[in-house]
């Protein structure tokens, strides 16, 4: 059993290595996407050639990053049948789909129209090339969409069947895997955050030459097409991220009360805007949750179900399949415990199949898939040793959930400021604190893909323990590998994606000196 769960650890460590460099990449990608697009067509419909040359100056940096983030996507997407063996065989049908949508169209038509973007510029008529410059953003939030899709079915696995004849989970609806509330609301938060991402990064290299006193119309310019993308993009993201929240607490609660520190659920139960967990309180104790506790009342009922008296299940709610209707009374749901017995039912019945369909005994294998279809959906608990292993990491969802919401209000001040800054230079040109205003934006940068991780984190963290949320926990959905193996692939993957990193910071560090030190007025080719 440790050799075992040594697998799944180092197997879990290098699934979330790739995914965070790959993650480095791609929002950049898909925020400098809309920027640039945005900025060629000022430059098509005005002609001025300051324009073009600030268009082509991000395009560069743009063209850098999308080529690392390729790479390292590429490998996140091997590892599936590398280390998740089990898992694509349980449900390739159904998660390859996306996959391979975005392969054949998304990707083919992002790396088709990007080499028209580069290399372009002097072969086609400035009307096709902002096609091309506009498709290939478009391109990318489409890989993005079929990316988000596949991860959205993980956490809400909608639109399939068990076929227990080939045990394997097979699609029934194409349709409502694309369309889940989970898969909409994921795509649009994850995509528009992105767009905040691009914007701040604008601002910081902008903000980086104007205290060089480099290029300062070029920089005025991309502030304001940066403010703005950002402003609408965080904007947006809060909105989504309200719609996220409502979706999380009906298929997924146990994150959601994970992402509060919520153990004891209440009617009316308010939200945390500040709390320090109490390291001593788990599941099986009644120690106090937090040492301590800032909350906004109704707060929590509002966000989850957009009604204030509603009631919230904790942890042990949820454990224990107690919830309860606005006057408070008690609902009894199913328990954990129920959930891991009826687990266990809906897989001796799978087993009872295979005997049923060799002696071709029709009454047994009719009463053997009515159990099958009444309990398979708690069909991942049966592989549980305890109600508490389906607990996540409460202390790393709750601060990586705060911290998210806390620097995504900052953004929302931060953007709004670069806008008015910038429509008022003389006010801010004049400034005594205008050097501390710049070095802040430049810190804007990585604290924005902090924020951007911390996302994901609470999606990944949050469901553990499953790859397919309550049908198979990481432990079944592993490839049979030696511990040693993963761990070796492991540190090669760390070695060469920080030199990945290293290398792609250092090129666009070099590209925005160097450009910067050109006139930005005069489009070069």
């Amino acid at each position: 059993m440790n050799e075992l769960m040594n697998v799944v650890d180092w197997s879990r460590a290098q699934f979330a290595l790739t995914a965070i460099y790959h993650w480095l990449f791609v929002p950049l990608t898909l925020g400098l996407g809309v920027i640039i697009a945005i900025m060629e067509t000022i430059y098509y419909r005005t002609r001025d050639q300051k324009w073009l040359a600030t268009t082509r100056f991000w395009m560069t940096l743009f063209g850098v990053n999308f080529a690392i983030g390729v790479a390292t996507g590429i490998i996140l997407e091997f590892e599936f049948g590398t280390n998740w063996s089990n898992y694509s065989w349980f449900v390739g049908d159904i998660f390859g789909a996306p996959l391979a949508v975005e392969g054949i169209l998304a990707f083919f038509m992002e790396s088709t129209f990007i080499a028209i973007m580069f290399f372009g510029w002097k072969k086609v008529s400035p009307k096709f090339h902002l096609a091309a410059t506009w498709l290939t953003a478009i391109g990318a939030s489409l890989s993005a969409l079929w990316i988000l899709v596949a991860n959205a079915w993980m956490q809400d696995p909608v639109g399939c069947h068990f076929n227990p004849e080939t045990m394997r989970n097979e699609m029934t609806s194409f349709w409502e895997v694309v369309s889940s509330p989970m898969a909409v609301s994921k795509f649009f938060h994850t995509v528009l955050s992105a767009w905040v991402l691009g914007g701040a990064f604008v601002v910081g290299v902008c903000s980086w030459m104007m205290l060089r006193k480099r290029n300062i119309d070029h920089c005025h310019r991309s502030l304001k097409v940066g403010g703005w993308v950002g402003l609408i993009g965080i904007v947006l993201t809060i909105v989504t991220g309200d719609s996220s929240a409502v979706t999380v607490a009906k298929e997924q609660p146990m994150k959601l009360a994970a992402m509060e520190g919520l153990y004891e659920g209440h009617n009316a139960q308010e939200i945390v805007a500040f709390g320090i967990l109490n390291p001593a309180k788990t599941v099986d104790n009644n120690e106090d949750p937090y040492l301590l506790n800032i909350s906004i009342p109704y707060g929590l009922s509002i966000l989850a179900n957009h009604a204030p008296n509603s009631f919230v299940p904790g942890i042990n709610d949820i454990i224990n399949g107690i919830s309860k209707d606005e006057k408070g009374n008690i609902i009894n749901t199913v328990s954990y415990a129920e959930r891991i017995k009826r687990g266990k039912l809906a897989q001796e019945a799978v087993a009872l199949h295979h005997t049923a369909m060799q002696t071709n005994d029709a009454a047994a294998l009719d009463e053997i898939n009515k159990t099958l279809d009444e309990n398979f959906k708690y069909f991942g608990y049966g592989y549980l040793d305890s109600p508490q292993e389906a607990v996540p990491n409460v202390p790393l969802t709750f601060y990586t959930f705060h911290f998210m919401v806390t620097i995504g209000g900052y953004l929302l001040l931060f953007m709004a400021l670069v806008l008015f800054f910038e429509y008022k230079k003389k006010l801010n040109d004049k400034a005594k604190w205008n050097k501390w205003w710049h070095w802040l934006a430049i810190i804007t940068i990585p604290l924005t893909y902090l924020c951007s991780a911390s996302g994901w984190i609470v999606a990944e963290v949050g469901r553990q323990p499953w790859t397919i949320q309550d049908l198979m926990p990481n432990k079944v959905a592993i490839s049979d590998l030696s511990a040693g193996y993963v761990q070796t692939t492991f540190w090669i993957f760390a070695v060469v994606f920080t030199a990945l990193l290293i290398a792609d910071v250092s090129i666009i560090c070099k590209q925005i000196a160097k450009k910067s030190k050109t006139d930005l007025n005069v489009a070069e080719f």
